[in-house]
């Protein structure tokens, strides 16, 4: 039986609700401390999953609660925005990115294996796709894979990757037949055939991490990870070796809607902080809201997350009601307005950042304001998920331009 638009609406702002009581209560304050811990206690994970926020969009007999797009922006949205802190977000919903290939493409047991301990909070997925030689070029990655016997054998680095000081399970990025270039790639496809995608146990044998200091996402653990023959069972594979690469695409398509979810969600932490601050400040005798020039800049930050905000909800409802697809295969025209909105939900997201610092002042540079953090927060999101670049060329040539 459908659901009425009305009784999702309800369920919408219920789980809006819940998100941010969530996230003001026991986020934002623990926020600072945590950023100079360079973690957060491994708990928040248990605290999420029993608030069934880890398990949404995921089937119930895995431990999950199916959902629309539409239902997981709200969550992504609150926690962003009540939470202002893109490091905690990261890592705590890491398995947004580690899970979904496993969930589409991995065995019934390696997913009854997998997901239910990481919906619960017991354990923690991530993905490892990134080189320390290239970033977007997939076609183009270096760890390899090599089958022995009923064995994978894994040699390779990853970098940059999230959640991979604590991860029990690494969604990753492998060839395991020919290697290629870019341009091997784009002419023959003889590059991307041959990525596949392998689950790697955490406590594998051989697999070493090593941490990295980072520009903002100080609380999110990121890591550099080296394979040195690591073995993993046979049925650790993702559905066929060599069809990956496919698999990371589509990957990346949910990770870009939700990076621009969030990023709407940081603006709004940004125009919030600078709105209060405004109304509170009194310079020359005035608040500064009375101001025309700072009045303006508000406007100017609400015009963005307002345009931001139609976008976010017209591709997600697309998604949610099939349009994006066609015979199956996602449609060049959304995935062209996926990539063309994670530019423009990050651009906005840089414009607040930017205004509500100026807006603050002196308090706008020092350490504990949502908007110096989300500020210095800004370029790991115009980067991660694919940069700027890449995601202007993958437009242009979805549209054949």
């Amino acid at each position: 039986m459908e659901k009425h638009p009305d009784d999702e609406k309800a369920e919408r702002e219920a789980l809006s609700y819940l998100v941010t009581r969530f996230a003001t209560r026991e986020v934002a304050p623990h926020v600072v401390q945590w950023d100079a811990a360079g973690e957060f206690p491994r708990a928040l994970y248990t605290r999420a999953a029993q608030l069934g926020l880890l398990g949404l969009g995921y089937p119930e007999d895995l431990g999950g609660t199916p959902a629309s797009h539409r239902m997981r922006n709200e969550a992504t949205l609150a926690m962003a925005r009540f939470g202002a802190s893109g490091g905690v977000g990261a890592s705590l919903f890491s398995h947004s990115i580690g899970l979904p290939p496993i969930l589409r493409h991995g065995s019934p047991e390696l997913q009854r294996e997998v997901i239910p301990p990481v919906l619960r909070g017991e354990k923690i997925a991530a993905l490892a796709i990134t080189e320390p030689g290239g970033g977007s070029d997939v076609a183009a990655l270096r760890t390899s894979a090599r089958l022995e016997g009923d064995e994978w054998v894994i040699d390779g680095e990853k970098t940059f990757i999230t959640s991979g000081m604590r991860a029990d399970f690494i969604t990753l990025a492998v060839r395991t037949g020919d290697v290629g270039t870019a341009e091997d790639a784009a002419d023959t496809g003889r590059g991307a055939r041959g990525v596949s995608l392998i689950v790697v146990p955490g406590d594998a044998r051989g697999l070493t991490r090593t941490r990295l200091d980072k520009m903002g996402w100080h609380c999110s653990d990121t890591a550099q990870l080296h394979f040195d023959a690591v073995r993993v069972p046979a049925r650790y594979l993702l559905g066929v070796a060599g069809q990956g690469f496919k698999m990371i695409m589509g990957n990346f398509n949910a990770e870009r809607l939700g990076m621009s979810v969030a990023a709407l969600g940081y603006s709004m932490a940004c125009f919030d902080e600078a709105l209060e601050w405004a109304r509170q400040r009194k310079t020359f005798g005035q608040a500064l809201v009375q101001h025309q020039v700072i009045r303006h800049k508000l406007v100017d930050m609400q015009m963005r997350i307002a345009s931001t905000q139609a976008w976010v909800d017209a591709l997600s409802d697309q998604a949610d009601a099939g349009v994006a697809l066609a015979g199956g295969e996602v449609t060049a025209n959304w995935v062209a307005q996926v990539c063309m909105l994670k530019n423009h939900a990050t651009q906005s997201m840089q414009f607040c950042a930017d205004q509500a610092v100026q807006i603050l002042g002196g308090m706008g540079f020092m350490r504990g304001t949502r908007s110096e953090r989300i500020y210095r927060e800004v370029k790991v999101m115009m980067i991660g998920g694919g940069s700027e670049e890449i995601m202007k060329e993958l437009a242009a040539r979805q549209l054949e331009l």
